[in-house]
């Protein structure tokens, strides 16, 4: 057995003779209802389960329901992570279902042994440190600094400015910024939440102590940066490459400022630009469609978590009880 990103190899079905090339389009199309970084992740857990079912002999494509129970139950035995466990199920039954196959997620069984595994071992998620306005402007480098200082200061304060998620930053191009007088006009070509690819357009404040505007000007100055990707990698001897940096690049930028002033950096990730700026805003009162309109949050649940956590201790109704 072959495990590829987009087909299970010895296991696809054959199709009807003079249909090949319709039902080939009609699958990349359907592969397309999920992003790019979400279909490499899926395949990823589908293979990781693969490999587990391959190792014990037992069939993969369709997998039986006790199979994938089974393989979930190990993952926890394990000490896999309720959120992973999570996603390799979603993955398994995204799988099946795109190739036409019984979906063995949907078996009472396999869903008794998720329920379990989140009642024995809690849902609640991990919550990174969240690099609030202070911090971020710990964080940035000194503007007078190197090729490399200079991208990641642009980085961390745009990536806050703008509640930007990891995927969203790296993907920007020059073509996506405009200069106004309030700041930038930043197009976002395609977000997590946005998979038709409408768009987003957000404005980006210029600051007084440390601005987004400037630094990122002055990164595209030094590197000679006019068109395409904003964001890319720099080899020793500080020589910009056209290649744009990953999203991994930024929870690894993050971290490493983290780490340069003295902060612990496995508290921090690449979404921690993202929740310091919403907890920022709430802290300050901002309108909470205000934030979504930055954010691009498409409900309040997630942001109204922000704002709780913001106003626990005001007007408590046990001021002055003691």
């Amino acid at each position: 057995m072959e495990i590829k990103s987009g087909a299970v190899v010895g296991y696809a079905p054959q199709p009807p003779g003079g249909i090949r090339e319709d039902l080939d389009r009609a699958a990349d199309y359907a592969r397309a209802e999920k992003s790019q970084p979400t279909q490499k992740a899926y395949w990823s857990d589908f293979k990781h389960f693969g490999l587990w079912a391959q190792r014990r002999g037992l069939a993969l494509l369709p997998a039986a329901p006790a199979t994938v129970a089974a393989y979930l139950a190990s993952e926890a035995e394990r000490g896999a992570k309720v959120s992973t466990i999570g996603r390799r199920c979603a993955a398994i039954r995204w799988v099946h279902n795109s190739g036409g196959q019984p979906n063995p997620t949907a078996d009472e069984r396999v869903k008794a042994v998720v329920r379990g595994i989140r009642r024995t071992h809690g849902v609640a998620p991990r919550r990174v440190t969240p690099v609030t306005a202070d911090r971020v402007i710990m964080l940035a480098p000194r503007p007078d600094g190197s090729l490399t200082d200079l991208r990641d200061r642009a980085l961390l304060l745009l990536g806050f400015a703008g509640a930007f998620r990891r995927s969203e930053l790296v993907a920007l191009d020059v073509a996506d910024i405009e200069e106004v007088p309030e700041g930038l006009r930043v197009t976002i070509q395609r977000g997590k939440t946005d998979q038709e690819g409408r768009g987003a357009v957000i404005a980006i404040i210029r600051g007084d102590v440390a601005c987004p505007v400037t630094a990122l000007q002055a990164w595209l100055q030094a590197a000679q940066i006019t068109e395409d990707a904003i964001f890319r990698s720099i080899r020793r001897g500080g020589h910009v490459q056209a290649q744009r940096l990953t999203d991994r690049s930024v929870a690894n930028i993050v971290k490493a400022h983290a780490k340069r002033v003295g902060l612990d950096p496995t508290l921090f990730s690449g979404h921690s630009l993202r929740a310091g700026f919403l907890t920022s805003a709430a802290k300050r009162g901002a309108s909470l469609f205000k934030m979504m309109a930055t954010s691009r949050h498409r409900s309040t649940d997630t942001l109204a978590g922000y704002v709780r956590d913001q106003e626990l201790f005001k007007e408590h109704a046990g001021t002055g009880l003691l």
